[in-house]
């Protein structure tokens, strides 16, 4: 059974917009994982230095809360960068096939 042009151009372009997706995805998750990182570190060392030398935080900081604060910041780091990333990459796609006249709105 014959496929007619119409058919086989919308599957092209759903396969190129899945592709473009699935990029624009990655893209997120490799930033979130940079910034989860950095966050990680750059909270590991205030919250264990502080664990050790002031007393209210040695007395009420144990590992878990230690851990705790740190897993916090490196999650909202990466949940904050990723979303944003693939919504910047979503925007730039968009109009990658735009024209300037597109944007223009008329009075």
């Amino acid at each position: 059974m014959a496929k007619n042009v119409a058919e086989i151009t919308s599957l092209a372009s759903l396969d190129q917009r899945l592709a473009i997706a699935k990029r624009c995805s990655h893209e997120g998750v490799m930033a979130g994982a940079k910034a989860a990182v950095m966050a990680s570190i750059a909270t590991a060392i205030p919250t264990l230095a502080s664990a050790r030398m002031m007393p209210w935080a040695r007395a009420n900081l144990n590992p878990t809360a230690q851990a705790l604060i740190i897993s916090t910041v490196a999650g909202m780091a990466y949940f904050i960068v990723a979303d944003k990333t693939v919504l910047a990459t979503a925007r730039r796609n968009s109009f990658k096939g735009a024209s300037p006249r597109d944007n223009f709105i008329e009075p």
